[in-house]
Parts: C-alpha cells; structure tokens; sequence
C-alpha cells in the first residue's frame, strides 16, 4: 500500500508543495514579525532612528547629528558616551520600528569591551498590540512620550513626515487586507498542492492554478504597496527630518521575504499550468495515471 501511495506522487507535483510551504511561512512571518518583543525585530517596514532628535533644543548634544548606528568609526567612540543623551533628556526612544501589525521602540546600548569602533545594540524595550489594520504614525507616538512641558512643535518636528503619513493611512490598512488575503491563499495553495501531488487528475491541476493565481495577486499588490509605503516613508524621513536628528532605514529583510513568498507562489502555479497542459495533451503527467491506463 505504502509502495502504491508512493508511486502516486511525483517530483513535478512536489514543486508547488515545497514553495507553497514555504510562501506561506514567509508571508505569516511578514505579517506577524515584531507581535512581541525581540521577535523578528529585524523583518520590521521601517525603523525611525530618534538618538539625536531635539539635540538642537536641547543644546546639550556634543556630537554631530548622525543616526548612532550608523556613524563613522572615527566618532563611534564619542557615540557611545553619549547613547541615548537627547532622547532620554525628552523621555523618549531610540528608536522605533514599524510592522504590519503594530510597532516596536527601545533604546541603543553602547557597546561594550575595547573595540570603540563597534556600533551600539538595538535593544526593543516594548511592542505594542496587534491592531488589524494597523498603521504607525511616529508624530503621534513621540508627542505621547514627551516629557512634560516639551511640545513637538518645539523640537521643529517637519510637518511634511505627518503629511506622508497621513496619505499613507489607507494604503496601510490595504497593505494588511492583500496580506491577510494572500496567506490564506497560499495556505489553501499548499493544501491544494498536497492533494494534486496525490490525486494528479487535470481538475485538481486546474483548481490550484487558480488558487495560485490568488496568492500571486494578493502577494503581488501587498508587496507593492508595502514597498511604496516603505520608500515613501523613508524618503520623506531623510529628506526633511534630517536637520532636526531624525532619520529612517528601510527594513531589506522584511522586503525579501515579500517578494521571494510572491515569487514563490507565481513558480508554483506555473507548475501546475505545466502539468494542466500535459494532461490536456495526453501526455502522462503522473504515475497514478499510467496504472489508470493499465487498468
């Protein structure tokens, strides 16, 4: 019986069931990264670098206005002195990092040891709920956490970040419901897969190019828009927030894995196209169909 299992499923057929596996643990990795604090910090949409924020208000900052995780080897050791300085004096973070979800802050930690050429750690002191249809807006966070008597105004926050995040609110709740829409598509692609990989008739071939097709589609648009999200933000970030201390880094991790899970899943539906078209044509596209034959 096992040998007889066996001989129903076939290398082409296990294709789609590897990518598709694989395109579903990635997309629930995007949607889901940053849910709780340390994890997967790194696949986060964008990460707004407040060190030096306010150091001009503040007229206490000695170092140059540049992210401190990102400086040159010659001032990394006066960076480290001064960790934290300007935000902790505005009772505000480091750092904070957008996702799908929710958004994660914390603090840069000097580094430690002789090497004053290391940069300091990224370390997220908290996460904030998972909200559907979330959508980060970084003015609203840090005038929160501003100590009292400091406005954002004083600190001459640029009224053009709050303007890009605001045109970007709609795009961001779509950028879930594609996301939700297509993880759902590759689960039932995976399923579909492993089904096909068993029965190999032209119906079960024809059914997972469409769901396929799905998954592509819904992947394809999150991925463009939460790309266009990203560039926009980071943009508008280093254009304009750059004299006041404030600067933005794209997540690159977070923008692989997008795109290999759309990638993925376009591979797999035309390999189910492939195995359509030969079963259309007569052609064996599966042992279980020579034994058919036989039979």
């Amino acid at each position: 019986m096992f040998r007889g299992m066996a001989s129903r499923l076939h290398f082409v057929a296990l294709v789609p069931v590897l990518f598709s596996l694989t395109a579903f643990i990635l997309s629930m990795l995007c949607i889901f990264a940053g849910s709780k604090t340390g994890y997967l910090e790194s696949a986060d949409l964008f990460t707004l670098n407040t060190s030096m924020l306010g150091q001009t208000f503040l007229s206490t900052q000695k170092v140059a206005a540049t992210p401190k995780n990102s400086v040159g080897n010659n001032v990394h050791k006066e960076v480290n002195k001064a960790v934290g300085d300007a935000a902790k004096q505005l009772n505000i973070h480091d750092f904070y990092s957008a996702h799908i979800l929710d958004y994660c802050e914390g603090d840069y930690s000097a580094s430690t040891g002789s090497d004053s050429k290391s940069s300091p750690t990224k370390k997220v002191t908290f996460c904030s709920n998972q909200t559907a249809y979330f959508y980060f807006d970084p003015t609203s966070v840090i005038e929160k956490e501003l100590k009292h008597g400091v406005n954002i105004t004083d600190l001459k926050w640029p009224s053009a970040i709050q303007d890009a995040v605001r045109v970007l609110e709609l795009s961001s709740k779509a950028m879930f419901f594609f996301y939700a829409t297509g993880a759902a598509a590759a689960a039932s692609a995976l399923v579909g897969a492993m089904y096909g990989a068993v029965v190999g008739s032209k119906l079960s071939a024809f059914v997972n190019i469409i769901i396929s097709v799905i998954a592509f589609f819904s992947l394809m648009v999150a991925s463009a828009i939460s790309t266009a999200i990203i560039n926009q933000i980071v943009d508008a970030v280093n254009t304009y927030g750059h004299d006041v201390g404030v600067f933005a880094t794209k997540g690159m991790t977070f923008i692989h894995m997008t795109w290999a899970a759309t990638i993925l899943v376009l591979i797999s539906g035309f390999v189910w196209a492939f195995a359509f078209i030969k079963r259309r044509r007569g052609k064996v596209a599966y042992p279980m169909d020579q034994q058919d034959i036989s039979e």
